[in-house]
């Protein structure tokens, strides 16, 4: 190989080392958003039982006040 070709398959190389570089930070990046979505996501379930559990309690109360 002459010497412009390594220097062209360095080139390459370099370039490839600084996107995958790249795709590792995004992927991490990625990987933190996805846990903070999935966290949230949780809280909310709960925070929806809660409702659910509160509006069925009262939907009971109502109900034997009814019949009373």
């Amino acid at each position: 190989m002459d010497e412009s070709a390594i220097k062209r398959l360095t080139d390459k190389v370099e370039r490839l080392l600084a996107h995958c570089s790249k795709l590792e930070s995004d992927n991490a990046e990625l990987r933190a958003l996805q846990n903070d979505w999935q966290s949230e996501r949780s809280k909310l379930l709960q925070k929806n039982d809660l409702a659910r559990n509160k509006i069925e309690a009262m939907i009971g109360r109502l109900k034997s006040l009814e019949q009373s």
